[in-house]
């Protein structure tokens, strides 16, 4: 499996103070918002982070977001090795496939691919 991206997803209760908050750090850039997930980022760099008031859709949040190639194929693998699937595989409104994966220690993990 082909990993493209790894973006850590930070509890907020107030998306516009972490915009400022990140942006005093140097990502200045609104990559992404949608009111209750949004993504901080650098042009330059291209470091970022993604801060979470609550899931959508999901039953918890995760603290990170994997981006894959082949989100069909991570979730056959994560289901053949026993991996605590805490939400299925599903295709969300907003353009992307992904699954939450309960790491072996205890950590919630987003793997998301875009939709083509």
């Amino acid at each position: 499996m082909k990993a493209l991206a790894a973006i850590t997803n930070l509890h907020t209760d107030d998306v516009e103070r972490a915009r400022e908050f990140f942006g005093f750090l140097g990502l200045t850039e609104d990559v992404m918002n949608q009111g209750w997930v949004a993504r901080f980022g650098s042009a330059d760099s291209g470091a970022c982070v993604q801060v979470v008031t609550r899931d959508a859709t999901a039953p918890e949040d995760s603290v990170m977001t994997i981006k894959v190639g082949d989100v069909d194929a991570a979730y056959e693998q994560a289901q053949r090795r026993d991996y605590k699937i805490v939400h299925p595989l599903t295709d969300e409104p907003w353009g992307i496939r992904r699954f939450f994966v309960r790491s072996p220690d205890g950590h919630v993990i987003n793997v998301a691919q875009h939709n083509s």
